[in-house]
């Protein structure tokens, strides 16, 4: 069977075909460094990584570049309000980026690059645009792009430029011919720091965000490349920009298939700060081991809305514990995996069939109900070689079912003093969920008159 994408750019699943025989070449809008990640990032970072990860599986070589936007306003300001340089802000974030997605098993990109690092590209790119008469100089210093002069605007939003014209609330700039128009070089501002601002051509200022991504993918996979992936909510204006930026300079096609993750919701509401459900990947890790994060989250289709909370999470740990437990059951031995076997044939199906990971944890539950009943050792190592493409079942079972938690003693220690004040508060059902989460993840609590102690059970 041919894998098959749903393209967004087509609004229907396609073929997949990649441009250079063999070779993929796929880029995906990586983060804004101004804090850690939350569970929206973990949502694109993991929907990308099992691309990553079955395109590799399927025989091609990858060529995947995940970039970090390391100058913004937001990235300004924080830095601004803890005292330090914008570098001492976006390494410290990036390390804790690598560390918190690196516990849920995402895999590094080939390419990942910093966004200040590519700036004389964006100079170009502006210039290319500014030649062919797409891009405007206002009057307060800015470059801006003309979005009206490029015809085929909407073409992925699927909307026409009179249609986004209709639903624009922002009033006209002084210094913007259009409300769509976008900005690809800000002037610097007297009250920015000084390593907030770069030199060009157009004045001392920084690039745009939309800027950024065009000119780091062109940069490192060439236009046009094959996949370009990101959140659903970067699909307008982000993406859309993107495409006129990087088409409007080259007139030529940009990329062949877009690809955008579901929007993440936590007990069926948006994730905000504003309603009191934003969750940090790091505070999830904090009750919860990477792996069984990372398993929940295949259990849900790359392009479906994802509902994030603890009943889903504590099912999710239950079901891997249960796959952990048939790999205990016998021993499995290493297997290079034949694709001729029917469960192999079903796994590689649901993953053809636009990395439907959902039918493919299916298989993975057959294969264990195969161990249970009849003490398979091929099913067993089926079960772990399928797990291991996409990304879990590669731990030992007894280390796993015994200590597996992946809570260090600092996170226990967290969730006793947790436990404790929610006792104290009268907040006694809270109390016994966190009991009943650390017992669940192979911590035992042992209350006396002396404190709570624990062992791994």
């Amino acid at each position: 069977m041919t894998l098959h994408v749903f393209n967004t750019l087509s609004r229907s699943v396609e073929p997949f075909h990649p441009l250079e025989a063999g070779h993929v070449r796929m880029y995906v809008c990586g983060m804004t460094i101004y804090d850690l990640c939350h569970m929206g990032h973990a949502r694109m970072m993991m929907a990308f990584d099992v691309v990553y990860r079955w395109l590799r599986a399927s025989g091609y070589e990858v060529t995947y570049v995940r970039n970090i936007t390391d100058i913004e306003d937001k990235i300004i300001r924080r830095a601004l309000e803890r005292g330090i340089t914008i570098r001492a802000l976006t390494d410290e974030m990036i390390a804790a980026m690598r560390q918190d997605i690196g516990a849920i098993g995402i895999e590094p990109p080939t390419h990942e690059p910093r966004a200040t690092d590519y700036v004389p590209q964006m100079l170009d790119l502006i210039a290319q645009l500014e030649k062919r008469g797409l891009a405007y100089r206002a009057a307060g210093g800015d470059v801006n792009f003309a979005v009206r002069k490029f015809p085929s605007y909407g073409r992925l939003s699927g909307k026409s430029i009179d249609e986004l014209r209709a639903g624009e609330r922002v009033a006209v700039q002084d210094d913007k011919q259009d409300p769509l128009d976008f900005v690809l070089w800000k002037a610097a501002k007297p009250t920015e720091p000084a390593d907030a601002v770069f030199d060009g051509p157009y004045g001392a200022g920084r690039p745009g965000w939309h800027i950024e991504c065009s000119a780091m993918s062109c940069a490192l996979l060439g236009e046009p490349f094959d996949i370009h992936g990101g959140g659903m909510d970067l699909q307008f204006p982000h993406h859309e920009n993107e495409i006129a930026q990087s088409e409007g300079a080259s007139g030529r096609p940009f990329v062949k298939y877009w690809l955008h993750n579901g929007f993440l919701n936590v007990d069926n509401e948006k994730m905000s700060k504003s309603l009191g459900n934003f969750f940090t990947i790091r505070d999830v890790l904090a009750r919860y081991d990477g792996e069984t994060l990372r398993f929940f989250m295949l259990r849900t289709h790359y392009r479906s809305p994802f509902n994030f909370s603890d009943v889903n999470l504590d099912d999710a740990r239950g079901a891997l514990r249960r796959l952990y437990g048939a790999l205990d059951a016998v021993d499995a031995t290493t297997i290079d995996i034949d694709w001729r076997v029917p469960a192999a044939a079903r796994f590689r199906a649901a993953m053809d069939d636009d990395f439907n990971t959902p039918g493919a944890v299916a298989v993975l539950f057959e294969l264990a109900a195969d161990v249970h009943r009849d003490r398979s050792v091929p099913s067993a190592s089926l079960l772990r070689a399928l797990g291991g493409v996409l990304g879990v079942l590669q731990q030992a079972p007894r280390a796993y079912l015994q200590g597996g938690s992946g809570l260090d003693e600092m996170a226990i220690q967290a969730l006793i003093d947790e436990r404790a004040q929610a006792k104290k508060t009268r907040d006694f059902a809270r109390a016994d969920r966190i009991r009943a989460d650390l017992q669940a993840q192979g911590v035992e609590l042992k209350d006396s008159a002396q404190g709570t102690t624990w062992v791994r059970a």
